[in-house]
């Protein structure tokens, strides 16, 4: 798969925008301000595919990456406070809408920041992703910000904090600065594309 030739395709801001499932999807899920946005530019080899913000709760809407195989689509951040109470139900109905309305979704990559224990928001998403039965990975961001000692620590920890889901999927430590865990995601997203 050529994951340079990646173009930004469309965003949406309500689930009836959405427009037809013709690819597999790969999601990436996640709190808000926990490097989304930076995953995907990673990923795709490219600078600002994906706009990057230093203010959370920016992405309110899903957006969809066309590559040649397959669609990645950015879910909106959950968790952020400061959003008013109707855009936390504006985002729930989307969220919603999107996963039940039977879309082509081959893989959900659930973004934890590695320096934190998963918050409720993040354990609830995986427990919605186990019920319906829609396939995970956890993916470990900002894996540099922390030294040898304090990373194998917080991967000790953050295997017992997901308790059984850690048995279920994949946990791989992701760095924007350093492309660590890149390849990993690359190949996991290729073989959802078959």
């Amino acid at each position: 798969m050529n994951f340079n030739i990646a173009e930004f395709e469309r965003s949406f801001g309500s689930f009836s925008q959405l427009g037809e499932s013709d690819l597999p999807e790969i999601c990436f899920s996640g709190r808000s301000n926990v490097g989304k946005s930076s995953l995907i530019n990673k990923v795709l080899g490219r600078k600002s595919i994906a706009r990057v913000s230093s203010k959370p709760g920016k992405t309110v809407t899903i957006n969809f990456y066309k590559l040649d195989k397959a669609r990645l689509v950015d879910l909106p951040g959950y968790g952020y406070a400061k959003v008013a109470f109707a855009e936390k139900e504006r985002w729930s109905e989307l969220m919603e809408g999107y996963f039940n309305s039977g879309r082509n979704i081959k893989m959900v990559f659930q973004l934890i920041d590695m320096r934190h224990k998963p918050s409720e928001f993040d354990i609830s998403m995986l427990s919605f992703l186990k019920e319906m039965n829609y396939p995970f990975s956890v993916i470990l961001t900002k894996s540099d910000k922390l030294n040898k000692t304090e990373r194998e620590e917080r991967l000790n920890k953050i295997r017992f904090e997901l308790g059984d889901f850690a048995e279920e999927c994949k946990i791989i430590p992701f760095s924007a600065l350093n492309s660590e865990g890149v390849e990993e995601i690359r190949g996991i997203i290729e073989s959802c594309a078959i």
